[in-house]
């Protein structure tokens, strides 16, 4: 996801638009949830050059897929992530604080795109995705779907009580 920005050269003003399809990087989401590798990215920028760099803005587009993670159903939609990152030349000094490590540059008159679109979109990404805000998730002792069956539950015995619970079993005065 490179860019040439040799025509935007160290013009203060000098803009240009790009509406492109790209494919999606490896690795963009999240453990249960994300941007499938190869799945077509809309991008939707306006490329200016202003006096410290280049200032990239603008949406991203891309069709994120994953699961419940209550229920483990798949969900996929569609997620419009806004775009903007400044682009220093090289030797230009950081911002105010803000270290060298974090500040994006162009390099050999390009620009890599791709972190910068990993962040937008990672961050945008939910942490626990559901399938919808009430879902019930999986019965924890038999792992049925509690939406299908709305009523389901187990009779569950304290552990503390166990001992008594055997006084009761009708088969216990048999083997004595």
């Amino acid at each position: 996801m490179t860019l040439d920005v040799k025509d935007l050269g160290r013009s203060p003003g000098t803009m240009r638009t790009l509406k492109e399809h790209v494919p999606a990087p490896s690795e963009l989401g999240v453990a249960l949830i994300g941007v499938r590798e190869g799945s077509p990215v809309d991008l939707d920028l306006r490329l200016e050059a202003v006096h410290e760099g280049i200032l990239v803005s603008g949406t991203a587009r891309v069709d994120v897929s994953g699961e419940c993670g209550r229920c483990l159903d798949p969900i996929e939609y569609s997620l419009d992530v806004d775009v903007q990152e400044l682009f220093s030349y090289e030797g230009a000094q950081p911002s105010e604080g803000e270290d060298d490590e974090e500040q994006r540059r162009v390099e050999h008159d390009s620009i890599d795109l791709e972190p910068v679109l990993r962040d937008a979109v990672v961050t945008m990404l939910p942490f626990q995705p559901v399938c919808r805000e009430d879902c019930p998730g999986l019965c924890p002792e038999c792992g049925i779907r509690l939406a299908d069956e709305p009523g389901h539950h187990h009779e569950v015995v304290d552990p503390r009580w166990s001992a008594l619970a055997d006084l009761i079993r009708p088969d216990r005065h048999s083997d004595e």
